[in-house]
């Protein structure tokens, strides 16, 4: 069947699940009927903001999620609190959640103001609410999470709740990306 690439702008409060035995709203939920069976690439926790990925293509999504293909994703975390340089060190030397350690993040602060600071992090691991629990590892808890970036791909433009079919630049930039995933059988 035809191969479907859609990009989300998920809303918080959304779950990023195929179904949900509790009936909340689920990411299937906003996008309707596309004429195949999708589902999401990776995850995003019910309360995170952003770029999600779904597809029927099972190749891309295990491509993209595969830790050996390290992946960048872009976060912007406002966080309680305005983390000190020392802290930010942290992150660039990696974090130890449940007794491992996170690889390096790349982390700056994008605006910061009373109380308040807005992190761009970049990671390129996709351990379970990652983002999350570094920032709370370094004393500055989450308040907003939003991702913006997956690999070559951004939603700009994109409002939340709102999706769109993958452009023909953008499956090339991620054929670019994954040498051994092919759109070819489109």
């Amino acid at each position: 069947s035809k191969k479907v690439y859609l990009m989300l702008n998920k809303p918080a409060g959304i779950l990023v699940t195929a179904h949900d035995t509790h009936h909340r709203k689920t990411v299937l939920d906003l996008i309707g009927d596309v004429g195949v069976r999708v589902f999401p690439v990776g995850r995003l926790d019910k309360d995170t903001e952003g770029l999600l990925l779904l597809t029927n293509d099972g190749d891309l999504s295990f491509a993209l999620t595969h830790p050996s293909r390290e992946v960048t994703k872009e976060y912007h975390a406002t966080v309680v609190g305005v983390p000190e340089e020392q802290q930010l060190g942290q992150f660039r030397q990696g974090i130890i959640i449940e007794g491992r350690r996170t690889a390096p993040a790349q982390v700056d602060i994008i605006k910061s103001g009373n109380g308040y600071a807005i992190l761009r992090v970049r990671i390129h691991e996709g351990r379970k609410r990652q983002v999350r629990r570094m920032c709370q590892a370094i004393g500055h808890p989450v308040s907003r999470l939003l991702r913006v970036q997956l690999g070559p791909l951004t939603m700009e433009g994109l409002a939340p709740g709102s999706f769109r079919h993958l452009s023909e630049k953008e499956l090339s930039a991620l054929q670019a990306l994954l040498p051994d995933w092919s759109i070819n059988e489109k």
